[in-house]
């Protein structure tokens, strides 16, 4: 098996075989099985040397890859831990000074499997708010499901910077930490808190009975890997869309809610000091959209600030945009699917100036193009490829 590396900065190493088989089929040539390459599983790894086409050789576990050399050394000896498996099992390769604590370890692995966007949930809420599905539901649920609706933010509210300010802190992100910081005698905390919200959800329905889950189904990295990737609206399945009785969808809602809390855990448990993403469902009138958001602090010399985002507006489809801050040095790049979409934010382009010189930014770059960036890792890291 073979692969490519690219470099950047950052500890983190990610290796990419192109499939389960091709794992199964090198762990038993090593004498050993792919069986315990487990979501969350941490596994010694270190490299044996250079090839005579100058690719570096890696033991990862039970397994030899070979790869282009990195720009930095590897240590002599290292862990990877599991981040995903299925189509792409995707490894994370621990710095030499990591030291991965067993709770964080225990928390990724139950966690990874079970995450999802918010985008299914918002669907299914989005039906249960007819009247005729509503009404039919226990007072104490609908209460719920109302409270975690008010946990969402408005298209307004996010159109100014502490109307975003608040949406982030709400966005469950940092429950933990409000809480913490709370009076004691301080109880709605975690009233308006998307993540207090959903725990709550989870703990009324509790007891519903799952869908059935394949094994083999792919698991996603956490976010923090992925970058920012817009998330339209989802369809209800035929079955439920067709289903006049609330009871038929409580079952997917349990399952919904908990995919999405598992999904805001991980990006917990990966977030730190400078790096972060948070994601934040917005409730418009005809339906809510997800907006994606990520914040990361420069440790360079000339210490800086990058912010990308994603949506997806059923008026303008799927929109990407990355946002660099250099002291007072601003560049702004934009992309957007749909040509007329370019148009109409181009068309902006000269009020949003005039309001950044108002602000006492400078501008080096504003731009908006056609199509979206490649999705990839949005983390400064150092990537492993792999290929039969």
């Amino acid at each position: 098996m073979r692969a490519s590396l690219s470099l950047a900065e950052g500890p983190s190493v990610i290796i990419q075989p192109t499939s389960v088989a091709a794992l199964t089929w090198l762990g038993a040539a090593a004498g050993a099985s792919s069986e315990g390459w487990r979501i969350g599983s941490v596994l010694s790894a270190r490299p044996l040397g250079i090839t005579e086409q100058g690719l570096m050789v890696l033991q990862v576990g039970a397994l030899t890859v070979e790869a282009e050399a990195p720009g930095t050394r590897l240590p002599s000896q290292f862990q990877v831990r599991v981040l995903s498996l299925g189509a792409q099992p995707q490894l994370e390769i621990l710095g030499a000074d990591s030291r991965l604590d067993s709770h964080l370890n225990q928390a990724l692995r139950e966690r990874l499997p079970q995450q999802n966007g918010y985008a299914p949930l918002l669907a299914t809420i989005g039906a249960l708010s007819q009247w005729s599905l509503v009404k039919q539901l226990p007072p104490y649920l609908r209460s719920a499901l109302a409270l975690l609706e008010h946990s969402m933010s408005t298209p307004q509210e996010l159109a100014t910077g502490e109307g975003l300010r608040q949406a982030v802190n709400r966005s469950g992100l940092f429950l933990e930490s409000q809480l913490a910081q709370a009076p004691a005698n301080e109880a709605t905390t975690a009233h308006d808190d998307m993540k207090g919200a959903m725990l709550r959800l989870v703990s009324i329905l509790k007891g519903q009975p799952l869908p059935g889950e394949s094994a083999d189904d792919e698991v996603d990295p956490p976010l923090l890997y992925r970058g920012v990737v817009p998330q339209g609206r989802l369809p209800l399945p035929q079955e439920l869309a067709s289903s006049g009785e609330a009871t038929d969808f409580l079952p997917r809602l349990y399952t919904d809610v908990q995919g999405a809390l598992a999904r805001l855990e991980v990006a917990q448990l990966q977030a730190n000091p400078h790096h972060w993403m948070v994601e934040i469902p917005v409730q418009n009138a005809d339906g809510a959209d997800v907006l994606q958001l990520s914040l990361k602090h420069e440790q360079e010399a000339e210490q800086g600030w990058t912010m990308g985002f994603s949506l997806d507006l059923p008026p303008l489809g799927p929109l990407v945009g990355e946002l660099h801050l250099r002291g007072l040095r601003l560049s702004v790049r934009l992309w957007a699917q749909h040509r007329d979409t370019v148009d109409r934010l181009e068309n902006q382009f000269e009020d949003l100036r005039a309001r950044l010189d108002a602000t006492g930014l400078f501008l080096d770059q504003l731009s908006c193009q056609f199509g979206l960036p490649q999705a990839g890792n949005s983390v400064s890291a150092v990537f492993l490829k792999a290929t039969v």
